[in-house]
């Protein structure tokens, strides 16, 4: 085998001795480097095989070949594999320079934008520090529990140790898979260094959120502020959300030679575009959607519309209907197409199905005009008013109501107004995961103490009189921030991944605003005060008393309602001391524990025709019942929607028809 030629050295460099001494004190600026001859490229020659070497050595010898002068660009001496490795370091090391320069971009955009605006209204809005200093404070007056907590945090990490070590060693007993969605990606089990990661994230984590859930001498709303914040904190620095902790987006960073980033840097720039400044994380393709053409496409005429809704009337589905319409009040913190998404699932159409004739109020999308408009007008000129048109278009003397979310607080309250009033034009009322006695309602609470309504107040001053529906997107999104902000950071910016075309997501982001008279009025009675469960809420002039009602009312509560929880809605079902009460119990959350369609045979449902004082005391009693509760309602709603008459045409009706649905009001964005 020949012997590579050895490098020589260029007899133009002088050695080191030979260079004259640098003079100290004086800078020296950088010299151009001299040119250095090329040295060859080391040539290794297979070894010949015998057949070979006999062949070669009956021929001629062939002449020496001339050295041929080297390439002016080194090669690497591993042939074509070199070559791509370096094709493939050059285009990440390329990509990572996009990804960065895109992402400074957008901040430099997204500070720019913001220059001319106001500073944050507060560095802590949400009270915190008080919440937390109490928690300290107790925690430091109780050296004993905080040396425990101290000792168990010791002991479950000698514990991991253990474990990692004899893995280290050869232990070949796999780690068990993590329930947690954060780390469903099989390298942070299988992977030692990741799943030591993770295990060290949840040991801390799960500790310090223990801690601050041992303290028990503090005031409990005060408490709950300190445990919801840690664990916002706690959520936050999941080794999930950083892109070199991540095994799944380092994956792809390098299956993609650094595309993923690049695209994950593409929608970043993109969400701080349409949040004009502030990042405003896209939950789904929104462009996949149309309100009126592939949502909210259940066939109906607006057969009303005035300053405040536009009452919307649904084409019948079968040759007869019930005699006694139902209303419907969606909340107007959202819009109503919740109950409309797709033909499959829609609410309105199953409804008709049944041989309902329906009717939704749709909320305008209230603008400054509207900053002082309250309870008193969304009573007035919305429940009553829509009630007296429905009843005109039906010649009708009664109706069934039902009231969603905030739509069924203020259904609520208006049965107390009316049976205050002898008003029997409402017949049974029905009411979606909606709250009356504010006690217990939940996380929500923690948003409603004065410090932050003060916050909240002059927001919508700075707005003109109105809560942008960003507003309160991004706080029922902190109610949830794993499923609703870090998983999509994770899925758009780390792994670069477009966002999915989700019917519900786009309605979830299609947000409303707020009237601040109406919104102040109710964070302030409802939830900061219980007022109307108490009996001391004044609206139309009375003062309202829940045990007035006496009307047949169905309630629904969901399992996981984080808006607006089952004991919550429960307590709200008792409030109604007089009335006949079902309540149904629904798997799931908010959302999909109301809107289950039977035929997707989804979840479950528990009922139980009594009532005792407490929800553990009739959950005890409940029976349950597989898939949707919705068969269960309607044959509690037929029985209160008299004989059966010819079904009804919207456009046949006293009102003239203003357009097809679903109307004008839905589709103003915010």
């Amino acid at each position: 085998m020949a012997k590579p030629p050895s490098k020589s050295v260029p007899k133009t460099v002088p050695d080191a001795a030979s260079r004259a001494p640098r003079k100290s004190g004086r800078p020296t600026s950088a010299k151009p480097p001299r040119p250095r001859a090329k040295a060859a490229k080391p040539k290794i020659e297979p070894t010949p095989s015998p057949v070979v070497e006999a062949v070669q050595a009956d021929s001629p010898p062939s002449p020496t070949p001339e050295p041929q002068p080297t390439s002016e660009t080194p090669s690497f001496p591993f042939g074509d594999v070199g070559s791509e490795q370096r094709q493939m370091i050059e285009s990440l090391s390329l990509n990572l320079a996009r990804a960065a320069m895109t992402a400074q971009t957008a901040i430099t955009e997204a500070a720019l934008s913001q220059a001319d605006r106001p500073a944050a209204l507060s560095p802590d809005p949400f009270n915190v520090g008080p919440a937390m200093n109490s928690v300290m404070t107790s925690l430091a007056s109780r050296p004993d529990r905080l040396f425990a907590a101290q000792a168990d945090l010791f002991n479950r990490y000698m514990d991991l140790w253990a474990t990692t070590t004899r893995r280290a060693a050869g232990d070949d007993t796999p780690p068990e898979p993590s329930k947690d969605k954060r780390f469903k990606d099989p390298a942070w089990s299988e992977n030692p260094m990741f799943d030591m990661m993770r295990q060290s994230y949840l040991v801390t984590a799960d500790w310090m959120n223990g801690l601050v859930s041992s303290v028990d001498d503090v005031d409990p709303l005060t408490k709950r502020r300190a445990e919801f914040f840690t664990k916002l904190l706690t959520d936050a620095f999941s080794p999930s959300n950083f892109l070199a902790s991540n095994p799944a987006a380092l994956k792809a960073l390098a299956e993609t030679n650094g595309e993923s980033l690049v695209r994950g840097m593409q929608n970043f720039a993109a969400d701080m575009e349409r949040g004009a400044g502030k990042l405003k994380i896209s939950q789904a393709d929104y462009g996949q959607f149309v309100v009126g053409q592939n949502v909210a496409t259940a066939p109906g005429q607006v057969v009303w519309r005035d300053e405040l809704f536009e009452l919307i009337q649904y084409d019948a589905a079968t040759d007869k209907q019930r005699a006694i319409p139902l209303l419907i009040f969606p909340p107007w913190i959202n819009k109503f197409y919740i109950m409309d998404l797709q033909p499959a699932n829609s609410l309105i159409r199953w409804l008709s199905a049944q041989g309902f004739t329906v009717f939704v109020c749709s909320w305008v999308n209230p603008d400054r005009d509207k900053a002082e408009f309250g309870f008193d007008d969304y009573l007035d000129k919305g429940i009553y008013r829509a009630i007296e048109k429905v009843l005109e278009q039906t010649s009708g003397k009664h109706l069934n109501t039902v009231g969603y979310c905030i739509g069924g607080t203020l259904m609520g309250a208006a049965l107390a107004h009316m049976a205050a009033k002898k008003d029997e034009r409402v017949t049974a009322t029905t009411f979606f995961a909606a709250q009356h006695d504010f006690a217990e309602a939940g996380d929500l609470l923690l948003f409603t103490d004065e410090h932050w309504l003060a916050q909240v107040e002059e927001q919508m001053e700075a707005a003109g009189g109105v809560l942008p529906g960003a507003a309160m997107a991004e706080t029922f999104n902190a109610l949830r921030a794993n499923d609703l902000i870090w998983s999509f950071f994770v899925s758009n910016y780390l792994m670069g991944k477009s966002p999915a075309a989700f019917d519900l997501l786009f309605w979830n982001a299609d947000q409303t605003r707020m009237p601040k008279r109406l919104h102040m009025d109710y964070l302030r009675s409802m939830y900061g005060q219980n007022r109307l469960s108490q009996g001391t809420f004044e609206i139309g002039g009375l003062t309202l008393d829940l045990s007035k009602v006496t009307i047949p009312l169905y309630f629904q509560a969901s399992r996981e309602d984080h808006i607006a929880p089952m004991n919550s809605v429960y307590r709200s079902a008792r409030a109604f001391s007089n009335a006949d009460v079902t309540l149904t119990l629904a798997g799931s959350g908010h959302i999909a524990g109301v809107i289950n369609p039977p035929s997707a045979n989804k979840y479950q449902h528990w009922i139980n025709p009594a009532l005792p004082a407490t929800l553990a005391e009739w959950q005890a009693g409940a029976e349950e019942h597989p898939g949707s509760w919705w068969n269960h309602w309607a044959d509690w709603l037929h029985d209160k929607s008299g004989d059966w008459v010819a079904a009804r045409d919207p456009k046949s009706g006293p009102l003239s028809p203003i357009e097809p649905a679903p109307g004008s009001y839905v589709k103003v964005k915010s």
